[in-house]
């Protein structure tokens, strides 16, 4: 096992971390290169360090922030912060079995990173959530790593709901996890919530996920509440809503990061230009602050409408239209969770998308709800399911 750098939670935060990890030289187990034009550097790990506390996994024996080279949207280098969890014990003979996470909603700012995660964070409350979730998979002998996904914690805007881009950070990660140690596994499944759902099932379409060059590819895909689905018909709902709806004003949050998501990944969508005056300090606070701080502003907004009258919004729709989950074509095992109480993404469009992707693939889909949760209670009311999928996936690959 390589020797790293210890780092305790007092230290700095995941901004001032990443740009002291990718400038160092010798204190990190992996070669310390900036990212080049390569692609088979996708998965190579630029810096490690080992960390203690938030925001790592308390199950862990070894946790590890790490910084690794992936393929942003647009098809250049990028490079990639996330977290690695080994489990305690030794692993079996092929390795460790991963558990690659790509998480929900929490904001486009570099703050809003979960490797940037502390008590009392911009966005702990649904991290450390999804963190209770994710620890039982040590205890059963998985290890877990956890992307930030591209421009959250390093340079770069972060391409909010861009599937392909999100499925490939969370994949050479896991790449990136077996250079760090040798006892990680190839066995793995992409396990995501949310937009982190989404995200899992672009993992599984074959066509998306392997689009950039040679990477790893998982078993197959457990995803949990997935966004995503009919995100292109809220632009002009936005447009003709009343900004005063109770249900606007519950949605306006995701508003910004919407469009600042899709600026980053497709550049003829000006978000500036496309809202009015009034709105654009929606903008700002996403762009400094994370899911409740745009909720704050939110709250304080007055406008007449959101979208400037001449607004052209054919592009951002589009662009929109082309991440929405049901249009893929899974060629990987699939189990997609739902809570029946979800208000954020409601289980009747979780129950269309299947249906729609049930038409579009070959491979198995396996579709479970469960009564009472909600959109984070989900996590742990599937824990068993979803574990039991995992086994089964190890079974029939020879494990």
């Amino acid at each position: 096992m390589s020797v790293v750098e210890r780092r305790h939670p007092s230290g700095p935060t995941l901004p001032a971390l990443c740009a002291a990890l990718v400038l160092a030289t010798g204190t990190a187990a992996a070669p310390q290169a900036a990212p080049g034009s390569d692609p088979d550097r996708r998965g190579e790990p630029y810096s490690v360090a080992e960390i203690e506390g938030t925001p790592g996994l308390p199950g862990a024996a070894h946790n590890y922030l790490v910084t690794y080279g992936s393929t942003g949207v647009s098809g250049s280098p990028v490079t990639v912060s996330g977290t690695i969890a080994l489990p305690p014990g030794e692993p079996p003979e092929e390795g460790w079995p991963v558990v690659g996470w790509a998480h929900g909603t929490t904001g486009v700012s570099d703050l809003c990173a979960p490797s940037a995660d502390r008590p009392g964070g911009p966005a702990h409350e649904y991290l450390s959530t999804a963190d209770a979730a994710l620890d039982p998979w040590l205890e059963h002998g998985y290890a877990v790593v956890r992307a930030d996904f591209e421009g959250l914690g390093t340079p770069g805007p972060h391409p909010y709901l861009n599937g392909t881009g999100t499925a490939h950070t969370v994949a050479d990660l896991v790449t990136a996890a077996q250079h760090v140690d040798g006892r990680v596994g190839g066995d793995w499944i992409a396990l995501g919530h949310s937009q982190g759902g989404h995200a899992a099932l672009f993992a599984a379409d074959g066509d998306r996920s392997g689009a950039a060059g040679p990477q790893s590819r998982p078993l197959g895909v457990v995803s949990a509440a997935p966004g995503g689905m009919g995100v292109s018909a809220l632009v002009q709902w936005f447009r003709e809503a009343d900004p005063e709806d109770e249900h606007v004003v519950a949605a306006l949050p995701f508003l910004p990061v919407l469009l600042l998501g899709a600026e980053a990944a497709e550049p003829s969508v000006d978000a500036e230009a496309l809202l009015t005056e009034e709105v654009r300090p929606l903008l700002e606070a996403a762009r400094t602050g994370c899911m409740d701080d745009i909720a704050e502003a939110a709250r304080d907004l007055s406008a007449d409408t959101l979208f400037e009258e001449d607004a052209r919004t054919t592009e951002l729709e589009d662009y929109l239209r082309s991440q929405e989950p049901h249009r893929l074509e899974p060629d990987l095992p699939a189990l997609v969770v739902q809570g029946t109480e979800d208000e954020l993404v409601p289980a009747e469009d979780t129950e269309e998308l299947v249906a729609a992707l049930a038409e579009r693939t070959s491979a198995e889909l396996e579709y479970r709800t469960y009564e009472g949760a909600d959109h984070r209670g989900v996590l742990e009311d599937s824990f068993d399911d979803a574990l039991a999928f995992a086994e089964r996936l190890r079974e029939g690959s020879g494990r």
